[in-house]
């Protein structure tokens, strides 16, 4: 039982993390990852509604009618992102306002809702607690590397903090000489990099 907790937890970690091996959720990951900071922030707020909305569903999957099943999963999934929503506001509000829209679009992130008919409404507490615990964690380091490439090559530095709790500030890491690549940080370079690290990816077993 311990075994098929834990490989619940790690396949989400690397053979199913969603941006690079199930190509899924790529709205925030393009979005968002304009620098590291961003990357963990979304990573970790589609964490937290991923793991509460897994549990709850979890938890009422004999209850709900299958006829209304989809309906019943947003709504869940909508309550949590509201919760998170304004936790960010009142204690991360300068990341709430860089993250802006696509905080409430976590509601249609469809990994959020896939894991929810796909495994949670078919399996218990325990083994859904792990399935979103290490999906959300593998998609919080798949959008921060994601971050951190485009704001390394963008800028030249990596500066940020995970909800005031972890601060970083490497300046000049290339040297004084290096010169940023501005097409990094915009939207054709989310697609260049994301592809580049889909080949990468691409070549390293998922098991």
């Amino acid at each position: 039982m311990a075994k098929s907790i834990a490989s619940e937890f790690t396949k989400g970690l690397w053979e199913e993390v969603p941006p690079f091996r199930l190509v899924l959720g790529l709205c925030p990951v393009l979005g968002v990852t304009t620098s590291m900071k961003n990357g963990i922030g979304m990573g970790l707020a589609t964490t937290f509604v991923l793991l509460c909305s897994n549990i709850l569903v979890s938890m009422l999957r004999n209850v709900i009618p299958a006829k209304v099943r989809i309906a019943c999963f947003i709504i869940i999934i909508a309550t949590f992102v509201i919760v998170v929503e304004q936790m960010m506001a009142a204690f991360a509000y300068t990341l709430f306002m860089d993250l802006g829209v696509f905080i409430p679009l976590i509601v249609v992130n469809c990994i959020v809702l896939g894991r929810a008919e796909a495994f949670a409404s078919k399996n218990g507490i325990l083994k859904s607690t792990a399935d979103g615990l290490g999906v959300g964690l593998g998609f919080t380091w798949a959008l921060g590397l994601l971050g951190a490439v485009r704001e390394l090559i963008g800028t030249g530095s990596l500066k940020g903090d995970v909800f005031g709790l972890i601060n970083w500030n490497f300046q000049n890491i290339f040297g004084s000489s290096f010169e940023p690549f501005g097409f990094a940080v915009q939207a054709p370079g989310a697609f260049v990099i994301l592809g580049l690290l889909l080949c990468a990816m691409n070549l390293i077993p998922s098991k």
